[in-house]
């Protein structure tokens, strides 16, 4: 008897775009500032509570220091620093400090409890701790028993450093590291709603294309360009804020509105003062714009 004879056909169906170029070898930092020649006396930060404007060659430059500054208190290749903090430049900052360096920045909400904070710095072996005086007291335990630096981006009560001492580092001094795109360089954690948090091991790599497929081609996901203001007012410390409102920010050039809280008067009021053209919000801040009376 014969054998049935069934046809496949493969259909393959391509864009009429050309494939996105991914530069998934270089890390992170190069990636995000690779064309920052082209717009270097632009804004790249403005601190929506006090108003000062942070260039591009300025956050380029202060995130070199501040790897030079990580070195100086001695963070290594691969160590982990926790970002404990609300929306700030310093946050940005000391972010791609890190990359620079070569270590991890595991990032954490400052509204967490002390429990909260110590599991995951404990879990992520944080070797250093960047965070605002108001929130140190909940850390003072959990740094003394594990020997972590305690950093505070304003005065520093007892014990603890001021940002400074990363950002008045010479930027010359930065240890060379050889970075594989395979190197953790983010480990955020994930909001446990099935079960306890996670941490989440975020490559340069894995970052890069991610940004790359967002930003970057003829057709981006996301139309950022240099010449937009971009609001974040979402949390830094979360996956969307961090990578789809900074980084893909700074690999266009756009200029980023940081706000430190959601606060609809002070919301409206920095959107029409610096022309907002880009606002990425999440539903529950939609829907409180919406019902507002203030709009």
């Amino acid at each position: 008897m014969e054998a049935d004879q069934h046809q496949h056909v493969e259909f393959i169906f391509r864009s009429t775009l050309p494939d996105i170029y991914i530069p998934n070898h270089l890390p992170l930092h190069t990636y995000c500032f690779e064309n920052v020649s082209q717009f270097k006396n632009r804004p790249c930060l403005i601190n929506g509570p006090t108003g000062k404007i942070y260039t591009y060659a300025e956050v380029h430059l202060t995130a070199r220091k501040v790897a030079t500054g990580l070195n100086n208190l001695g963070i290594q290749q691969g160590d982990v620093i926790m970002l404990l903090l609300q929306n700030s430049p310093e946050f940005i900052f000391a972010f791609l400090g890190a990359s620079f360096r070569g270590a991890i920045s595991t990032t954490a909400n400052p509204f967490y409890t002390p429990a909260e904070i110590a599991k995951q710095a404990t879990a992520s072996k944080t070797k250093l701790l960047i965070t605002q005086a108001v929130y140190a007291e909940k850390v003072k335990s959990l740094a003394k028993d594990n020997d972590i630096k305690i950093v505070t981006i304003d005065a520093p009560p007892e014990g603890c450093l001021h940002f400074s001492e990363l950002t008045e580092a010479n930027e010359d001094e930065i240890p060379a590291v050889k970075i594989n795109p395979d190197d953790v360089v983010a480990l955020p954690y994930s909001s446990g709603t099935t079960g306890l948090p996670k941490g989440v091991m975020l490559t340069h790599k894995s970052l890069v294309t991610s940004v790359a497929q967002q930003v970057d081609g003829e057709n981006p996901n996301l139309y950022f360009h240099e010449k937009d203001v971009i609001l974040c007012v979402l949390p830094l410390f979360h996956i969307y804020s961090l990578n789809s409102v900074l980084l893909c920010s700074l690999r266009v050039g756009a200029a980023i509105l940081i706000m430190q809280k959601f606060e609809i008067v002070t919301l409206m009021e920095l959107v029409e003062k610096y022309k907002v053209t880009i606002a990425p919000f999440v539903p529950p801040i939609v829907l409180a714009v919406s019902k507002s009376p203030v709009i």
